[in-house]
């Protein structure tokens, strides 16, 4: 955290919008990344351009650079910024797939949470076509990898975020003695 404590809060504590007029603009960068695990079949098909509903990976793109630019719609106290550039790449692994968004600007702040908002988005269009075919697919690691430029300077995670390392989810009780068809969304146009 900053020097400044909390600042989009006010001194009564109330949300604000930080007011970032007085900042001169300048050129910034940031990376995020996560990844979507799910079956070796799965990648392989992804990788095959086998998949029914499309290009996973083509269409997972357009979605990531789409949300990149709609972030303040999707984040109440996120500035409305000119984006210069968004780049979404992908890693195939055996079991998963590597989501990273890069975004660039000159601006007055930081593109920190267009960078996390189009990894995100991207890796939940994975999810989207591939869950008909893979029940066990799940997103996993959304991190800030790396921020260049404004006041506070950059920023480079030192270490890969590991799985283990992840915190662990909360733990919620189901009853699922009476879960038959709770999965069926076979009547769904997907």
């Amino acid at each position: 955290m900053s020097d400044h404590g909390l600042t989009h809060l006010d001194p009564l504590g109330r949300a604000r919008m930080v007011d970032v007029t007085p900042k001169e603009p300048t050129h910034r960068r940031a990376i995020a990344r996560c990844r979507v695990y799910m079956q070796p079949e799965t990648t392989n098909k992804i990788a095959s351009n086998a998949v029914l509903k499309g290009d996973v990976l083509a269409v997972a793109r357009v979605a990531g650079i789409q949300a990149a630019k709609r972030t303040p719609d999707l984040i109440p106290l996120c500035h409305q910024l000119t984006i210069g550039s968004v780049y979404v790449n992908f890693v195939i692994g055996d079991a998963d797939v590597e989501v990273e968004a890069t975004v660039e600007t000159l601006d007055r702040t930081g593109v920190e949470m267009e960078a996390m908002t189009a990894c995100a988005v991207a890796a939940l269009t994975i999810y989207d076509m591939v869950k008909s075919t893979d029940r066990s697919v799940f997103v996993s690691e959304l991190a800030l990898w790396e921020k260049a430029g404004g006041k506070s300077g950059g920023y480079r995670r030192s270490d890969p975020l590991e799985p283990a390392e992840a915190p662990a989810a909360p733990v919620v009780g189901i009853d699922d003695t009476d879960v038959d068809g709770l999965w069926d969304d076979s009547d769904r146009a997907d």
